[in-house]
């Protein structure tokens, strides 16, 4: 009988072990905007909670629906930024933790980007400071800020409006003279202007009958190429996909630097019951040898912006000439192998 005990303890320690070692997507039931980051062993993962900002940390991938959380920033009412607090980004900078979030007073317009601070070695812990709202002097709608170096110096990229009146979301760019202070004038580098970026009707009084949409902008380095990946189209709408900016000059700031791809790279797959995938992220594996991308989708046509959006993520690869190859979004039955350890 002890030997047909400890045998079913192996068995299950097996089927624990291996299970451990894989995924399906989604990673979470719901969840937008989703960004991750690897550092120190830790995953750090964050996603669009609507009325706070809430961190998760796990060894695992696979264990993020079990992972230790914490709630970082749960803002007072009647502020500026206290409603619709969307794609918070967690980054690592100067030894200091850093969050980046979009937020408003319930009305849509006044959206404008902030960032906390967190000087402990651990984000879960530590105190958590409001440095205030993040921004170029023009002060226009902001969303989807994210940071990053270019050759020692300090970026911030977002998607914004040209003017003070909804219509078109572009893509933004400015030096930093801090991770919390913008430096200088913003530069716009992509505007919504190819057919697959163009998808934008809406049946919602409220809002102008159309808006074409470049956002959600992150930056990937591939050796010495560079590219910024967006997200194009209404999250409204299916054809809500990714989209390619690719450094081809040497002024960051301008336009003119940044060559758009004419073709989505990571779009809808209706096969593979995948729909509107877009708002990504990225990070690499804890050994360094492999390139994930995070992002969310629906599994229906039609669901739209809402709580029917779910984390994702998959391994890409790299075409020979050095641009990311993200293949087709992944069935979500899709058993895959967690990131290298």
């Amino acid at each position: 009988m002890a030997k047909k005990i400890i045998i079913f303890y192996l068995l299950c320690g097996f089927a624990v072990f291996t299970q451990a070692q894989t995924f399906t997507n989604p990673l979470l039931p719901s969840g937008a905007d989703p960004w991750s980051i690897h550092k120190d062993g830790f995953y750090y993962y964050m996603h669009t909670m609507q009325d706070s900002l809430v961190l998760w940390k796990t060894k695992n991938l696979a264990d993020l629906s079990t992972a230790e959380q914490r709630t970082i920033f749960l803002p007072a009412k009647g502020t500026m930024y206290s409603k619709e607090i969307w794609a918070p980004e967690i980054h690592f900078i100067n030894n200091k933790w850093y969050v980046y979030f979009a937020a408003d007073n319930g009305d849509n317009a006044t959206h404008r980007m902030y960032v906390l601070e967190n000087s402990a070695l651990d984000p879960l812990k530590g105190e958590w400071v409001f440095k205030g709202k993040v921004g170029d002097d023009t002060d226009k709608w902001a969303i989807d800020g994210s940071v990053f170096y270019h050759k020692k110096q300090l970026y911030m990229i977002w998607s914004g409006w040209e003017g003070d009146s909804n219509g078109k979301q572009e893509i933004f760019i400015a030096k930093m003279k801090n991770p919390y202070t913008i430096e200088g004038k913003r530069h716009k580098i992509s505007t919504p202007q190819l057919e697959w970026e163009l998808h934008g009707d809406l049946n919602d009084p409220g809002n102008p009958p159309h808006v074409s949409v470049n956002e959600g902008p992150q930056i990937l380095v591939n050796g010495k190429k560079t590219f910024l990946i967006y997200s194009a189209s209404g999250c409204w709408t299916d054809f809500y996909a990714l989209g390619m900016l690719t450094l081809t000059g040497k002024d960051i700031l301008s336009a003119k630097s940044w060559t758009k791809a004419s073709q989505p790279v990571f779009k809808q797959s209706a096969k593979n019951g995948v729909y509107a995938p877009g708002h990504n992220s990225f990070f690499t594996s804890p050994n360094g040898k492999e390139n994930w991308i995070l992002y969310h989708a629906n599994d229906q046509p039609g669901q739209g912006c809402g709580i029917f959006r779910s984390p994702r993520a998959q391994k890409f690869t790299w075409n020979k000439d050095g641009t990311p190859n993200f293949g087709e979004p992944l069935k979500t039955n899709t058993i895959i192998k967690i990131p290298s350890k």
